[in-house]
């Protein structure tokens, strides 16, 4: 594997850099913003809106069919049916809510999954994404555009490659929110999902730019939390931008209910939530501000109960696993064209096929691309970067970073974006102008060689 880049100077926002390749290059840049970028997408939503609140529903018990019927009755599911027999489900004690305890839920879920074995994993884990923004309208004139189109890019993604994804507008505990408010939304899609083995929260406002790789979650067999982060500045500088909490892994198990109510602890919903912030900022001496955020929360308990923790946070810099968008918007065309040069020497690559066997061509090009000079990732390198991460850019509120414009989010934002959706379109023989248009044009056959 690579090793990533870190942060040269910590700033008021939170920062972050990955590699997909080894190399020695110091790092540019590691910046993120606080606040929780929200915003509903509400094209999406209307529709289901509409049907809950003005459609009479029958209420009827799964378990009395022997199939599910949907709109695809033509082709019943046994997965959906729902055996009669017990499980956590049935226990009033049993909350979703992140401020009360659980307990014995890796037995709960192995009885769930032994009465529902269609929803076994067949040897490989499932994954279930989260993310979400808030519930209101972004006051950004353009922000729920921009969230409808970070949302389009996460589930192109997980259509990809088969990941469930659960998107939610809603704040799940009264006081949770901001960048809080995911921790009671990974908490509740675990019970919501015990089929799942692991839970991916991914921000809002961070977009897959790699659509063929995939979550090497073998490197992360004896882990039970994932995030992009070093060591070094963990446990050495003692940076609170040491590791980003934007996007993590988290495996579906008791150690990790147990974690995110420690977590969880240090935020609103604590009477200790001024303290805690006091003690974070006296920690960390690059941290400007007083207030206790999630992301200084989970370095902190690092630094303060690595006995306790440590050992199952896996802190992932060898690639892209969110990297920092001012580094990577200006490289794209150059990736493009260099990706372009390798499948114009395999005619394999450039076969049309179905979008639901991209996995195979995905495999390929890796192949090819793993003898390609400075096929690496970061600011020397044109490999893909898994996820670019819009740290700072605030689109729902447009409440950016100081230190970059609007314009320059913006930009960012649509050449990122354009340049996820063109490896999308491309299964459907389109691609965009350039990735600062909204207008496709058609690929010629044998594309790229006929470019």
């Amino acid at each position: 594997m690579m090793s990533g880049t870190e942060p040269s100077s910590p700033s008021s926002a939170r920062t972050s850099k990955g590699l997909m390749t080894r190399r020695s290059s110091k790092p540019s840049l590691f910046s993120d913003g606080l606040v929780f970028a929200g915003g509903a997408g509400v094209a999406l939503l209307v529709f289901w809106v509409v049907s809950s609140f003005f459609s009479r529903v029958t209420v009827v018990d799964p378990s009395a069919f022997p199939f599910s019927v949907s709109s695809s009755a033509a082709f019943p599911d046994l997965h959906d049916r729902d055996p009669p027999g017990a499980t956590f489900y049935d226990d009033p004690s049993v909350s979703y809510t992140i401020d009360r305890s659980l307990t014995h839920w890796d037995a709960k879920r192995r009885d769930w999954i032994r009465l529902h074995p269609a929803f076994g994993g067949y040897g490989r884990e499932r994954v279930l994404m989260v993310t979400g923004s808030q519930p209101g309208p972004c006051r950004n004139p353009v922000g729920d555009h921009l969230l409808l189109r970070f949302f389009k890019n996460k589930v192109d993604y997980c259509r990809r490659h088969g990941i469930e994804l659960f998107y939610n507008n809603a704040l799940l505990h009264p006081v949770m929110n901001t960048f809080w408010a995911k921790l009671p939304m990974v908490r509740a899609a675990m019970l919501a999902h015990p089929e799942a083995d692991w839970v991916w929260w991914v921000d809002s406002d961070a977009a897959f730019t790699d659509m063929d790789f995939e979550l090497p979650l073998d490197r992360y067999r004896d882990h039970n939390l994932v995030v992009h982060g070093w060591p070094h500045l963990v446990y050495e500088t003692r940076s609170w931008v040491s590791l980003n909490a934007g996007v993590f892994l988290i495996r579906n198990c008791q150690w990790s209910l147990d974690f995110m109510a420690v977590w969880a602890a240090m935020g609103p919903m604590s009477p200790d939530y001024y303290r805690w912030g006091q003690l974070q900022k006296a920690e960390f001496k690059d941290k400007v501000f007083n207030e206790s955020d999630d992301q200084s929360a989970l370095v902190y308990l690092l630094l303060k109960h690595k006995d306790r923790w440590g050992d199952k946070i896996f802190l992932e810099s060898d690639y892209y696993f969110e990297g920092y968008w001012l580094e990577i918007v200006g490289r794209l065309e150059n990736m493009t064209a260099k990706y372009a040069a390798v499948e114009r020497q395999v005619q394999g690559l450039r076969r049309r096929h179905a979008e639901v066997a991209n996995g195979a061509y995905g495999r390929l090009r890796d192949g090819h691309l793993s003898g390609e000079d400075g096929a690496v990732s970061g600011p020397n390198g044109w490999r893909r970067p898994f996820v670019t991460h819009f740290t700072g850019c605030q689109p729902c509120s447009g409440d950016h970073n100081k230190m970059y414009s609007g314009e320059s989010c913006w930009e960012g934002m649509q050449r990122a974006l354009h340049f996820a959706d063109d490896q999308v379109l491309r299964d459907y023989g389109f691609r965009h102008a350039d990735l600062l248009s909204g207008d496709v044009q058609p690929l010629p056959f044998d594309y790229p060689s006929t470019a």
